[in-house]
């Protein structure tokens, strides 16, 4: 069932979690324990060293509190550890599915920031590797401090016991007013995220534009908000952090004056006044390490939350591929959809059929739908409603790493991945024949461009490829796609950016793959592409409103090279 595999999934990592948990609590218990030695070594040095002037009891104590002291270091080193491993077992076991994540949200999720599930699994990596973790086990362990004080003298356990309830109470208080302060705080770094990415990504036409005053207005706007809301959560957890601390030594000199009374009342030896003062710090030093990281803690548990929810709600990969590739037919069976994370549906109801071999021609006025149709026929966009077949299985029947071997695709805007032009052709199988690149190079008639690059394939495209003029993006982009022979291949205005040489190369590459049986979906602004297809599909205001020989849709649109408007729709 669907949803099964990602339990089990997170169901190992918490019996990972449950594992190492038991580990670091091990090692507090003992770690604690170890702790008392400095209180017993300064009662024995109060109470018997000085009054017996006894050098050799006092080097006997001594070499024993170093020998603790010394477990007690390798002992932290092992727990911290143990922790580090962890936090970098739960990143390993978390990574694809957090990948995955980013990259359905970048296609599905419009109003939502992508990379929140990265920085959620960073959160939680770097609280799992922090004294975070630590200070939470370490707090139980606050009781048995204060039972050894209450075997000293009832009087400094109780005293300890109501700080103690005091920087508890503290500790609540923490999670109440930093929980939801938080969770809005990650929203804004979000929003400030998306600011950054939009300057990042249009720096060119911000800047020829003159907009760069109106983005910086809005990146100030929510960087402010952004600082201000830090500044709050801030000012919150240093204020009851330093409240903490102020009422330790405060309780920590309020033990001594007990202390100190006792010994007066003859009630206690003089070492019991400075063991009680190390222990009643030692019992609330978990308290105030805890409401130091509590802020961390508040992230972790808020990005697990989210990490969960999201994983859960992931469609399920197929296990494994058993479907044979696809060879004869392509379906598209009343497709509905619209932009993700709207409810606007700008695709509705479209239906048609193409056998191998065949070539189709999207056509209709701008906003009409073209493009969110080849979205969906390459699986890019989910469907509201409908299904796109491959030889009578649905797309969403192969694993995506599968499906992609047998779909061209070339996006309306060619925006390369940074790395050389044989990764990008190879869509950077590690695996990929040379002689598999130059094919698709030669297939796309960009091998003689690529040549004369500086490096030729081995030359660097950069981010987004904009090392690369627009045309020799698109033909690059064309190459990626005839990658692999792949049976479906979609582009989406393919000449848009081609000269004449490339528009020729682009009709040869179109004959030659449908020549070996591959369909070929193309959405047309040039009558010139029209030559190279058979079929004609015609769109208006996202419904199909004809489908079927272009001779009989488009007529005279073939004629002297001019796009003219036929009866049934723009093109």
């Amino acid at each position: 069932m669907q949803g099964d595999a990602a339990k089990q999934r997170l169901s190992l990592i918490l019996l990972h979690a449950r594992k190492a948990m038991i580990a670091t609590f091990v090692l507090s218990a003992v770690l604690n324990v170890l702790l008392l030695s400095g209180s017993l070594y300064m009662m024995l040095v109060y109470d018997m060293v000085l009054p017996s002037n006894s050098i050799p009891t006092l080097v006997g104590c001594a070499i024993l509190v170093l020998v603790a002291y010394a477990f007690q270091g390798v002992l932290d080193y092992i727990r911290s550890r143990v922790l580090l491993h962890f936090s970098a077992a739960v990143d390993v076991d978390l990574s694809g599915d957090v990948h995955r994540l980013m990259s359905i949200m970048a296609r599905t999720q419009t109003q939502m920031d992508s990379l929140q599930p990265m920085r959620d699994l960073d959160q939680l990596r770097q609280f799992l590797a922090g004294p975070g973790p630590s200070a939470l086990v370490d707090l139980p362990w606050m009781l048995f401090f204060i039972i050894i004080l209450f075997l000293l003298h009832p009087y400094l356990g109780i005293a300890v016991l109501i700080g103690g309830a005091i920087l508890v109470f503290l500790t609540f208080l923490t999670e109440r007013l930093t929980s939801e302060k938080n969770q809005k705080l990650m929203a804004l770094a979000g929003a400030r995220q998306m600011v950054a990415d939009i300057t990042r990504r249009h720096a060119e036409p911000i800047s020829a534009l003159g907009m760069e005053g109106r983005i910086a207005a809005r990146w100030q706007i929510a960087s402010g908000q952004f600082l201000a809301a830090q500044e709050k959560l801030n000012a919150i957890a240093n204020s009851l952090s330093n409240l903490t601390k102020i009422l330790r030594m405060v309780l920590q000199s309020g033990v001594l004056t007990v202390g100190a009374l006792l010994v007066m009342e003859q009630q206690a030896s003089g070492g019991v006044i400075f063991a009680s003062s190390i222990l009643s710090s030692r019992a609330l030093a978990p308290v105030e390490a805890a409401i130091a990281n509590w802020r961390g803690f508040v992230g972790a548990r808020q990005g697990w939350a989210r990490l969960k929810s999201l994983i859960l709600a992931m469609p399920e990969v197929p296990s494994a591929d058993m479907l044979p590739r696809p060879d004869t037919l392509m379906e598209a069976e009343d497709v509905t959809l619209g932009p993700p994370g709207t409810d606007r549906l700008t695709v509705q109801g479209v239906k048609f059929g193409l056998r191998a071999g065949e070539g189709l021609a999207i056509l209709g006025p701008s906003g009409c739908g073209k493009s969110t149709l080849v979205r969906a026929l390459a699986g890019i966009w989910p469907l509201k409603s409908g299904a796109v077949r491959l030889d009578n299985a649905d797309l969403m029947q192969w694993p995506p790493d599968i499906l992609g071997r047998y779909i061209g695709y070339l996006p309306q805007n060619v925006e390369l991945i940074a790395g050389t032009v044989a990764e990008n052709i190879a869509r950077f199988d590690p695996d990929a024949a040379s002689e598999d690149i130059i094919k698709a190079a030669r297939l796309a008639g960009v091998h003689d461009l690529i040549l004369h690059l500086p490096d030729g394939y081995n030359t660097q495209v950069g981010p987004d490829g904009r090392a690369l003029s627009g045309g020799q993006r698109q033909r690059i982009g064309l190459a990626r796609a005839l990658y692999g022979d792949p049976f479906l291949i979609i582009l989406d205005e393919p000449n848009s950016n081609l000269d004449a040489q490339g528009e020729e190369a682009l009709a040869s590459a179109i004959a030659d793959v449908r020549a070996r049986g591959a369909i070929v979906i193309a959405v047309a602004h040039r009558p010139s592409l029209l030559a190279s297809v058979d079929l004609v599909l015609l769109m208006k205001e996202g419904k199909s409103i004809a489908f079927g020989p272009k001779e009989k849709l488009v007529g005279n649109l073939l004629q002297d090279g001019r796009q003219e408007r036929p009866k049934a729709a723009a093109v």
